[in-house]
């Protein structure tokens, strides 16, 4: 009598898959994560744009517009009626918070130091203050650079 030989995968063969499976998945899900300094990166980014374009609203709304650093974020706010307000009427413009708590934010120069909170104020004017915000998490930094004609570049 002849045993048919059954056709298949030994345990050996697919403990050796899982392994490779499992080396593959944990490469990958380490590059996945970011970083610290990537995040702050991201973070710096996102903040650059929002910069310019509050910059621009200024400008069309013919009113100085701000941005200010919060406890764990910030906000824009507008000048009306000889007081400053938290813009609510644009979502792009909205309060953030950011990625880590801990941010620490520095402004150099400080542009408006009559303020609580770090503000850079952008009038009507298409020219403004050159400024160097510096964003730090820890040992990591970034630091977003107004030339004061519109162009922000995160360094």
């Amino acid at each position: 009598m002849r045993y048919k030989r059954s056709r298949g995968f030994t345990l050996l063969e697919l403990l050796v898959v899982l392994v490779i499976m499992g080396i593959m998945l944990g490469a990958v899900s380490l590059n996945a994560m970011q970083s610290t300094r990537q995040q702050l990166q991201t973070d710096a980014q996102r903040l650059s744009l929002l910069l310019q374009l509050a910059r621009e609203e200024a400008i069309v709304r013919n009113r100085p517009t701000a941005f200010e650093a919060i406890q764990e974020g910030y906000r824009f706010i507008v000048f009306n009626d000889n007081h400053w307000e938290v813009i609510t009427d644009l979502e792009t413009l909205r309060s953030r918070n950011f990625t880590f708590p801990n941010t620490k934010l520095e402004i150099v120069p400080n542009i408006d130091q009559n303020s609580e909170y770090l503000r850079v104020v952008f009038g009507r004017e298409p020219v403004s203050r050159p400024f160097m915000l510096n964003l730090k998490v820890g040992e990591d930094q970034v630091s977003i650079r107004a030339d004061g004609v519109g162009h922000f570049v995160v360094e």
